[in-house]
């Protein structure tokens, strides 16, 4: 059996990155643990835990599944994703796999090795019948989804420049071209994470929403709405002052004689 600590310090090492401001970025480091966990959890959903499943390879694979762009950023010194005719993410996967025998070689037997390159090299594929690979393929997809994804997707905006008007334009056009209902439909092989997936996507609206009410300041109108209507209501509506009391003139005051 594979030391799974120790290869989880191997993955944590390749997939660190130096951030420009000097502190390592961890980014990365996140990502495989929540893919690492969501594919442990995917192998116990009933639809998927009648399959016979090598759990072991697939928790590597998981941890090492990114470790590809990885190298691709320490090598270009950067941490921007590369354009897809620069480099696909075929190409991303074949430089992971690389990592893996390079890094696990000492650690697992050669059997091992080839089965968690197959299954990082098969989780792109969407003819794939290789369970493992399947599993790994929906916990990327659904690591996209919901207020993660968002977090995701903000990160790539900030660090390409763009802000948050971009940013929800760029949401928009998704929503108006039904990307996120074409993820929901091609994206997942089991029905229940497509489930969770629908169920995420539905609170990353919620979030888009506020947002875009933050943005324009729509809660602050409202109130200043509330205000102007106050002010420019009827007469009536405007309370009276209270009436003074009259008082008594000095002049009729009594005398005190003695």
């Amino acid at each position: 059996m594979a030391d799974i600590e120790a290869c989880k310090k191997i993955a944590e090492q390749a997939l660190c990155l130096d951030h420009p401001k000097g502190a390592p970025d961890r980014y990365l480091i996140d990502r495989a643990y929540r893919v690492f966990k969501l594919c442990n959890g995917i192998a116990q959903l009933n639809d998927v835990k009648r399959f016979q499943t090598d759990r072991e390879s697939l928790a590597l694979a998981a941890l090492f599944r990114d470790t590809g762009f990885a190298r691709y950023a320490q090598r270009e010194n950067t941490i921007y994703l590369p354009p897809s005719s620069e480099l696909t993410e075929e190409d991303m996967r074949d430089f992971s796999a690389q990592v893996v025998q390079e890094k696990l070689s000492a650690m697992l037997d050669s059997r091992q090795v080839e089965r968690v390159c197959n299954i990082i090299l098969e989780s792109g594929r969407r003819d794939t019948t290789l369970i493992e690979a399947m599993i790994l393929s929906d916990a990327c997809n659904l690591d996209d989804m919901g207020a993660v994804g968002l977090c995701s997707e903000f990160r790539r905006s900030g660090i390409q420049g763009r802000g948050i008007i971009e940013f929800l334009k760029s949401w928009k056009r998704k929503v108006e071209y039904d990307y996120w209902s074409a993820r929901l439909r091609e994206s997942f092989r089991f029905d229940s994470v497509r489930q969770i997936a629908q169920n995420r996507l539905e609170s990353a609206k919620l979030v888009m929403e506020q947002l875009e009410q933050e943005n324009r300041a729509a809660d602050l109108d409202k109130i200043l709405a509330g205000q102007k209507q106050v002010l420019h209501g009827p007469i009536s509506e405007i309370p009276e002052a209270p009436a003074k009391k009259p008082t008594e003139s000095i002049t009729n005051k009594p005398s005190h004689t003695q």
